[in-house]
């Protein structure tokens, strides 16, 4: 999936319009996340990453993505998580944030979803040890539960402004 472009859609259920939400989902460790398709410009394999100095503790620095520099943030160091060498599943989940493209690396990536916007709920206080702040909600599958998260919340746009 080189690029991701999506509209968020809406299907008739019994003359009720309903809306769908897209989320592109992928795993960190044992937990489920989506975040909404619209933000996802690409997914790309693991690439070497160049270190900077100084950066917040959670951005492994940054690549060159066809001429453009881009910051790269490790969800795992961001949500506090125990580290995890990089594999062959590792991915970088290219996306924009108001206008700001950075890539986030997350242990794998799952599928696009379509979920009826009623399927996902309000936050708990606490979800996983991760500050529900970066929650939007946590969506209800099947046999699963998936983490819906904000990532405006979850990128502090202003900690990167040296990029």
């Amino acid at each position: 999936m080189d690029t991701a472009v999506a509209e968020k859609t809406e299907q008739i259920h019994g003359g009720a319009v309903e809306e769908l939400l897209q989320l592109v989902s992928f795993n960190i460790g044992s937990e489920e996340f989506g975040v909404d398709i619209l933000k996802v410009q690409e997914i790309n394999r693991m690439v070497e990453i160049t270190k900077v100095p100084q950066a917040p503790h959670y951005v492994e620095g940054v690549i060159n993505l066809r001429g453009k520099v881009i910051p790269i943030v490790d969800l795992r160091k961001r949500f506090n998580l125990e580290l995890k060498e990089y594999d062959k599943d590792t991915r970088i989940v290219v996306v924009d944030i108001n206008g700001n493209i950075l890539g986030m690396v997350v242990d794998s990536v799952s599928e696009v979803l379509r979920l009826p916007a009623n399927t996902i709920e309000p936050p708990p206080e606490i979800v996983t040890g991760i500050n529900s702040e970066y929650i939007k909600g946590v969506a209800k599958l099947e046999d699963r539960l998936l983490i819906f998260l904000d990532l405006s919340k979850v990128i502090d746009i202003s900690e990167m402004s040296g990029f």
